[in-house]
């Protein structure tokens, strides 16, 4: 492709001015004037083919709408509320690739950048405009003169997203740089950059398959987000957003225009839809402004042990041939414009790297002095925990022991969040926190080693003291009182360090020998009124007092009561004696009388006095007894806790018959899970082979018609029993299936028809049909029946047919057929 910008619309850009030095480079060809000044534009249509292009030209002599002269923006042909040209001098993320829109390339951080194209596209088949959009800029300008043997290199940096068209690799979505001088192009410096194709030698439209390899090699990657332009190719659903953008992040070129010194060059950059017009493309690009040779970037200072980068711009369609001090390794890149290497020391800590590369047009080399430096050692810092009082405070960390530069320092009171600290000195000194908070340093020993971080410093903040108050304020307190006078310490901050007492109305104060930690105490054996307090400390802080609880004594004696027993365990439905004796006394009552027996209240005749009660409870239940002795305010409360094992429930099995001879096997079973399981006992023990056994075998004579068990589980742990009853019937026939000639559905005897099975272990079935042989019900289960309907609906009365078959307890099989009559 040889688009090139008119000569007569190229702005002839002349460094005389700058001809002191054969190295400076154009003004503002970086963009650093923040617009297109000396640039350049044009926008247009390539309906006729990329070779054949509509253009609108803006001069670079005069300023907008139809000039650059100051210009950031030029809007897309025939759209004019599109960006199709804009500088990009703010940091910003690109919506498909997510790189940055102006770049920083190995230590290299560019100023500004342009971006060329947007999403906006064209579609011909929809009768729409044929041809996709064309956006170019272009910089014209003298080499400064000199010797042709002194490089004087242009370097830039390009980004893309091409939306893949499926078309012939030419017809593609595209980005270009031409280099022209003395009239024509020099082709090692003016690449092109598509998507290619696997069939590019069809000269059709579309039709084309993406080679998604040979893209990927090329440094293409595929968006993860959707075109926003809704499919028209007719492949998909019409309006469908297919996922077909790829990107291209940030890649440098350079190329060397000393043998041009002297001599008028033009440098332009184009970004094209595809020709059809139905996607999109748009580039962005960046220039150094250095042109004195080529730059190898990099980190001076080497970080021993570490695989870092070193980079140069590529020529187009180079070799490369890269030297690294001794005894560094070549991990990557030996024959490419960017090369990882193992750092290693010698005894000199230091070396040279350097790099040539070389196409048809270029010959560039460039040297880098490093120094190796030891890895990063974050250190340690002082006092790894320190502790103080919120509010008026000041510590002191200080880092040692590293080898490296401090960065900053960090803080976190969560031990998520971190904020940057702005200091780079091995000392810090926190003041005045109210908030437990960690301290790091960030340690870096040069640029090329790794960052890291110091042991964290931890300083505890106390929140300040905080008495608190004893509740309740006042008390009343009898002679010998032993219980129910309870100081409780609320609304403190921090911890009791002890108790207090004064006996002087709060002038003299006493603390508890030994110590009392407790947040509670209990009053007992008072013979005096005495105020208490609470020494109270936060950590750290100052210590503060509680507010006094004043205790008035009382000289009477608080009523003493025994009880006896205060925790019993009682079987479900059984009854629990509860016995108290009064010493001290005047009267009591009894509470929760509604599952008691006996007197729930009195007089206490004289001392000691006996007092007993009957307790019936179903559930676990706590009763009270209240003793009072006139003159002392205070009740005496006593609690007994009655605790009720939950129910035993016994399963003895259904009733059931037999045949004489025929042995029945029993088993009964309890819901008791308290450890230890049951004692299982039957009565009465006739034909039984062990009565003492949950699951005995009874076999009967014919001198027995029916017998009623009883079985009893008693609980092995606590003694707690039930009972259940079992009805077996002996029949003194042989094992059979006996079926009634008769029912009456609805009614309330004889309403089920089943059959009746003696001595016989399984029922193979049970089938009942009507007149005309249809079945109207079956079952295998005995003890099941019909109720005389089918699928819910009542049947006629009249006669049905039946048939039932079973196998006796001997294995034998017994079948029987018949009719019967169905009465309503």
């Amino acid at each position: 492709m040889k688009t090139l910008l008119p000569v007569c619309l190229l702005l002839i850009f002349s460094l005389s001015g700058l001809a002191q030095s054969s190295q400076v480079c154009p003004l503002n060809n970086n963009f650093s004037f923040g617009n297109l000044t000396h640039w350049e534009a044009y926008t247009g249509n390539n309906a006729s083919g990329n070779d054949n292009q509509t253009r609108l030209p803006y001069d670079s002599s005069v300023g907008p709408p139809s000039g650059t002269l100051g210009a950031n923006v030029i809007y897309e042909y025939n759209l004019p509320s599109t960006p199709g040209i804009q500088i990009v001098n703010g940091a910003s993320r690109d919506y498909f690739g997510n790189f940055l829109t102006i770049p920083t390339i190995n230590g290299y951080k560019y100023s500004n950048s342009i971006l060329l194209g947007s999403t906006a596209i064209t579609h011909s088949r929809s009768g729409g405009a044929a041809g996709g959009y064309v956006r170019g800029v272009s910089y014209r300008f003298t080499v400064p003169a000199g010797s042709p043997d002194d490089p004087y290199t242009m370097t830039y940096a390009y980004a893309m997203v091409l939306e893949n068209g499926t078309h012939n690799s030419n017809n593609q979505p595209m980005f270009k740089a031409t280099l022209e001088a003395a009239g024509k192009v020099i082709d090692c410096a003016s690449p092109e950059y598509f998507l290619p194709t696997l069939n590019n030698a069809n000269n059709g439209p579309s039709g084309a398959t993406l080679d998604s390899a040979l893209a990927k090699s090329q440094g293409f990657f595929l968006s993860l987000r959707p075109s926003p332009n809704a499919n028209q190719s007719g492949t998909g659903p019409a309006g469908e957003h297919l996922q077909d953008v790829w990107y291209k992040d940030w890649t440098e070129v350079t190329f060397d225009l000393g043998p041009y010194r002297g001599q008028e060059v033009v440098l332009t950059f184009e970004t094209d839809n595809c020709v059809p017009g139905g996607h999109f493309a748009y580039s962005y690009v960046s220039l150094r402004n250095t042109c004195g040779g080529l730059v190898l970037s990099g980190p001076e200072s080497a970080c021993v042990g570490s695989v870092l980068t070193y980079s140069i711009p590529a020529l187009t369609g180079a070799t490369y041939q890269w030297r690294v001090p001794s005894p560094w390794t070549i991990v990557s890149g030996a024959d490419s414009n960017i090369l990882k290497v193992l750092v290693v020391d010698n005894p000199s800590h230091s070396g040279t790297i350097s790099v040539t590369e070389q196409n048809s047009c270029a010959n560039l080399s460039a040297p880098l002095d490093v120094k190796m430096v030891p890895p990063t050692v974050a250190g340690t810092l002082s006092k790894p925990f320190n502790e103080v009082c919120a509010g008026t405070n000041s510590t002191t960390l200080t880092l040692s022991g590293n080898v490296g530069s401090i960065l900053n320092w960090q803080l976190t009171t969560d031990g998520v969040h971190y904020d940057t600290i702005a200091n780079t000195t091995p000392s810090y000194t926190a003041v005045n926190l109210n908030t437990t908070t960690t301290y790091l340093a960030l340690v870096q020993n040069g640029e090329s080693c790794s960052i890291d971080t110091a042991t964290m410093a931890k300083i505890q903040v106390d929140p300040m003291t905080v008495g608190g108050s004893l509740n309740p304020a006042t008390m009343l307190v009898c002679a010998g009182q032993d219980k129910d006078a309870l100081l409780t310490l609320t609304g403190q901050t921090g911890t009791p360090t002890n108790w207090q007492s004064s006996f002087d109305g709060g002038t003299t104060w006493t603390d508890f020998a030994p110590p009392d930690v407790d947040s509670t105490y209990e009053i007992t054996n008072l013979s005096a009124s005495v105020e208490y307090r609470v020494v109270v400390q936060s950590g750290v802080c100052p210590s503060k007092i509680s507010d006094p609880a004043v205790i008035n004594y009382v000289n009477v004696p608080y009523p003493q009561t025994t009880i006896d027993p205060a925790d019993t365990l009682i079987c479900y439905n059984t009854n629990a004696t509860l016995n108290a004796v009064i010493s001290v006394g005047t009267n009591y009552e009894w509470t929760n009388t509604g599952t008691l027996t006996g007197t729930f209240t009195g007089t206490v005749p004289s001392t000691p006095y006996s007092i007993s009660t009957v307790a019936h409870p179903l559930m676990s239940t706590r009763y009270t007894l209240r003793t009072e002795n006139v003159g002392c305010p205070n009740i005496r409360v006593d609690t007994f806790q009655v605790r009720v094992m939950a129910p035993i429930i016994v399963d003895a099995g259904n009733d059931t018959s037999v045949v004489v001879g025929q042995p029945l096997q029993l088993l009964a079973t309890s819901t008791d899970t308290a450890t230890g399981g049951d004692y299982f006992t039957w009565t009465p023990t006739l034909g039984l082979n062990d009565p003492n056994i949950a699951d005995p075998i009874g076999i009967y004579s014919a001198e027995t018609d029916s017998i009623r068990y009883t079985v009893t589980a008693t609980s092995k742990l606590y003694g707690c029993s039930a009972s259940a009853q079992k009805l077996v019937v002996v029949y003194k026939t042989g094992p059979d299936i006996f079926v009634p000639n008769a029912f009456s559905p609805g009614g309330s005897t004889n309403n089920i028809f089943r059959p009746i099975p003696v001595g016989i272990a399984k029922l193979q079935y049970f089938r009942v049909y009507s007149r005309w042989g249809q079945l109207v019900y079956s079952t295998t289960q005995i003890g099941q029946g019909w109720d005389g309907r089918q699928n819910g609906q009542p049947l006629p009365p009249g006669a049905y047919v039946w048939v039932v078959q079973g196998i006796t307890y001997a294995n034998k099989v017994v079948f029987h057929k018949g009719t019967m009559v169905l009465v309503r």
